[in-house]
């Protein structure tokens, strides 16, 4: 697989990585003040925003950040298979 290929897919499951940790912020409210966490949500917000409008929020459960990661896994995989897989 080429560098940048490798670079993408890298970066996607890095990206999936910090929305997991912005969801985890939503379960421990005591990190919200935290600097590093601010810095996550400033990261993940605007992305997590696009899917906002729809909707995505039945009650208390919001599946936004679940369709957010989806998105993502589906562009990892384009990319893969764009470049020979891996």
């Amino acid at each position: 697989m080429p560098l940048v290929a490798k670079f993408v897919v890298y970066a996607v499951q890095a990206y999936i990585l910090l929305i997991f940790v912005y969801v985890l912020g939503s379960w421990f409210p005591q990190w919200k003040g935290q600097s590093w966490y601010r810095l996550v949500e400033d990261i993940v917000g605007p992305y997590l925003n696009l899917f906002r409008r729809l909707p995505l929020q039945m009650g208390m459960i919001d599946l936004t950040p679940m369709a957010a990661i989806f998105v993502l896994i589906i562009f990892e995989t384009l990319v893969r298979g764009a470049a020979g897989g891996m």
